[in-house]
């Protein structure tokens, strides 16, 4: 079994395993009622039902199964994060942000639908996703429960990933330096990433100080993906992708690629990646599907 264009066997079968889960997850806990809500829940199964690489509910799965925690749990956690990041795809992609009309090769959900749907649909998915991580089903210790939300939560809004997005919209009309596009980059895209890895750990039950190694891979995970995105954006194949490329460069927006140059952007990109997989060195096999992971970052081509 692999998946296409992922030439490591393990990270393969991790990735199609993580996203018939998740997809089976949606499914479960998103059925359509027979009311006229129902093409609201119609549009939220649109756009988080077979999609995306899922590689925010990999890491958390991956992290949790380093600590021995139930698969389910594990599983529910990475629907919560998934969902708040399907639902900043919704909003990136509406005429007022990005408008894009194309995501993971199919029409936008504002396409597909109309706006106002889409609009509701991010805000049940955000909803949805903190319904979800507070279940007792997800953790019964309230404490556990109570800091995968705040973690979730700090990662989602103005101190994390929409703190980032608005940064972006204000990139389309500054020039930033390369310490504020990393800042930028580590609110937006790392600041998930960065949680995923954090959830995995506290339903592992690590201590916070026990956590800081997990910290630095998250972070150096989290520029490098976002390099390899830029990059993308910059010489990629929008029919591989499955989504437009050039945008930032058409926006005006000061990116890795533009400050460093390609060949730079990529050295700098494998040399977060060895430096992630570095802050693994006290973890044996059992972390071999996150360092595969880390080395994939720079390699995918969508």
């Amino acid at each position: 079994m692999s998946a296409v264009g992922v030439p490591d066997s393990l990270l393969a079968d991790g990735l199609l395993r993580i996203a018939e889960e998740i997809d089976s997850a949606f499914d479960a806990l998103l059925p359509v009622p027979d009311d006229a809500r129902s093409r609201l829940i119609e549009a939220m199964r649109y756009a988080a039902i077979g999609g995306g690489k899922r590689l925010r509910p990999l890491l958390l799965a991956s992290v949790a199964e380093m600590y021995g925690v139930q698969r389910e749990a594990a599983i529910r956690a990475a629907v919560a994060i998934e969902s708040i990041h399907v639902y900043s795809l919704i909003h990136d992609d509406l005429p007022c942000m990005d408008n894009d009309a194309l995501r993971h090769g199919k029409p936008t959900l504002h396409i597909a639908y109309d706006e106002a749907t889409a609009v509701l649909a991010g805000d049940s998915l955000h909803a949805f996703a903190f319904e979800v991580l507070s279940d007792p089903v997800t953790s019964p210790d309230p404490f556990t429960a109570i800091e995968l939300v705040r973690t979730l939560g700090a990662a989602s809004g103005a101190q994390g990933m929409a703190g980032g997005q608005m940064m972006d919209l204000v990139a389309e009309t500054s020039e930033f330096d390369l310490q504020t596009v990393t800042r930028l980059q580590q609110l937006k895209t790392g600041a998930l990433l960065g949680a995923a890895v954090e959830m995995g750990a506290i339903l592992g039950r690590v201590q916070p100080e026990g956590r800081a190694h997990l910290r630095g891979y998250a972070r150096d995970i989290g520029l490098a993906f976002q390099i390899a995105d830029d990059l993308i954006d910059h010489e990629g194949d929008a029919s591989v992708a499955g989504k437009a490329v050039g945008k930032d460069a058409n926006a005006g927006k000061e990116t890795f690629v533009s400050l460093l140059g390609a060949d730079r952007a990529r050295d700098q990109a494998r040399m977060l990646v060895e430096q992630a997989v570095g802050h693994l060195a006290q973890h044996g096999r059992e972390a071999d599907l996150l360092r595969s992971l880390a080395r994939y970052i720079i390699e995918r081509d969508h």
